[in-house]
């Protein structure tokens, strides 16, 4: 149970509060390379801040103040030059570093263009790894952008999900370090929901919450497994300070203010042996509904999906002075502790867990996981087809509702097989 004062120190994301000093830290996944190469100029939000992404035409990322630095006109409806982006409204041009590049009136008159060099527009740095864009909106010297191990894996299909969900992040985040909610939101409910009125799903019977450099990893014994299974021997990670990694994806819970989320999913699934070699081109991006446009309920009928109905369930920023916390719930006690500890190291200036300075350090880092050797070297379609995890979701997109077909035509190519419709997904 935290205070009134505690709850609002740890989910504040804005300039200036403890909060959002500490995830000006971090690099963070706010869009998709494939979303800027059809449309090169969008809107987004984060840690509080509106902001334009863009990608010039010469080829730069970039990440500016949304309303001009002129007269505060919508640089959403700018459009790019070989270098930067212009406003839309009286020309003025910046880059992606925030200087400005041409005022055309201003410098007709001025010839030494005075105005122009003493102006510098809010800019944040972008860099592009895995399909995404990331933004750091913290001090300079940036830390370096985690290089993942799954970046670099091969043949394997590769889809980026987004969603955004209307509640403060770390009610979301909290939700990487419950293992019990498995067996209950997940397992008990989709066999509710589909109508299956059998016996519950296996319990839990056994946790266990470690931290190591990037996080923390939680462990579970089930009654249908014991301490030899990899559910026990390796976990699963809560990445820090707002990812999770299962395995085969990473999920990010972005802060884009006080009381909204961007969910960002990366999922990797690898090619049977009979498609190898199979190269991706482009890693394809696409929205997911969170809402049923025919009911106005929540969807509930895939993994994340009905993570977010508890997310949002809880308020747009719960209220934690109201809680009873149980013994399942000890890795969100570590999580809060953390968060709060990191709080105070920036405070004092000193790097927060998990930030990386050492480009040598920053090779294809390996996180926890039990299925390595299928990532790396896959396995044969018959093969793939009787396991009893990828076997389920070799045929259809467990995690997120609303797949476009144009995706999963281009996974049915890369697979070499058919995708078939679900209702609710079979935990």
């Amino acid at each position: 149970m935290l205070s009134e004062e505690k709850n609002r120190a740890l989910t504040q994301v804005g300039a200036d509060t403890p909060g959002g000093e500490l995830l000006r830290r971090y690099w963070h996944p706010i869009g998709a390379v494939d979303q800027l190469a059809s449309d090169p100029v969008r809107p987004v939000r984060l840690l509080g801040e509106d902001l334009v992404l863009y990608r010039d035409l010469g080829g730069n990322y970039g990440l500016l103040a949304r309303h001009c630095s002129h007269r505060n006109a919508d640089l959403a409806y700018g459009f790019v030059e070989e270098r930067g982006l212009r406003c839309n409204y009286h020309g003025w041009q910046f880059d992606h570093e925030g200087k400005g590049v041409h005022f055309p009136y201003e410098d007709m008159v001025d010839a030494d263009s005075k105005l122009r060099n003493k102006i510098r527009h809010t800019a944040y740095p972008v860099r592009a790894k895995g399909g995404l864009l990331w933004a750091y909106l913290g001090p300079q010297p940036a830390p370096e952008l985690p290089d993942w191990e799954p970046f670099s894996w091969n043949n394997g299909f590769v889809q980026i999900v987004f969603a955004d969900v209307p509640c403060n992040w770390v009610q979301a985040q909290e939700n990487s370090i419950d293992p019990v909610h498995f067996e209950w939101m997940h397992a008990n409910w989709s066999r509710r929901l589909r109508g299956d009125t059998g016996p519950y799903a296996p319990a839990h019977t056994k946790l266990h919450f470690e931290e190591f450099d990037f996080g923390f990893v939680y462990k579970r014994v089930r009654e249908d497994t014991d301490e030899s299974h990899p559910l026990w021997t390796v976990g699963r990670v809560c990445l820090w300070p707002h990812g999770f990694f299962l395995g085969d994806h990473f999920e990010w819970r972005v802060p884009v203010d006080d009381e909204n989320t961007l969910s960002v999913t990366w999922s990797f699934i690898r090619v049977p042996n009979e498609a190898e070699p199979y190269r991706q081109e482009t890693i394809p991006s696409w929205q997911s509904p969170i809402v049923d446009a025919k009911t106005g309920r929540w969807i509930c009928s895939h993994v994340i999906n009905q993570d977010i109905v508890a997310w949002v369930g809880q308020g747009r920023i719960t209220n934690r002075s109201h809680e009873n916390l149980g013994a399942s719930d000890r890795g969100v006690a570590l999580i809060r502790r953390r968060l709060f500890e990191d709080m105070d190291r920036v405070a004092r200036g000193q790097d927060p867990k998990g930030v990386i300075r050492d480009p040598a350090l920053n090779r294809r880092i390996e996180l926890p996981m039990s299925e390595r050797e299928l990532m790396l070297n896959g396995m044969p379609l018959e093969q793939y087809e009787r396991h009893p995890v990828w076997g389920k979701h070799l045929h259809h997109f467990p995690f997120h509702a609303g797949q476009p077909d144009h995706i999963k035509r281009a996974y049915e190519d890369a697979m070499g097989l058919k995708t078939v419709e679900v209702g609710i997904v079979n935990i």
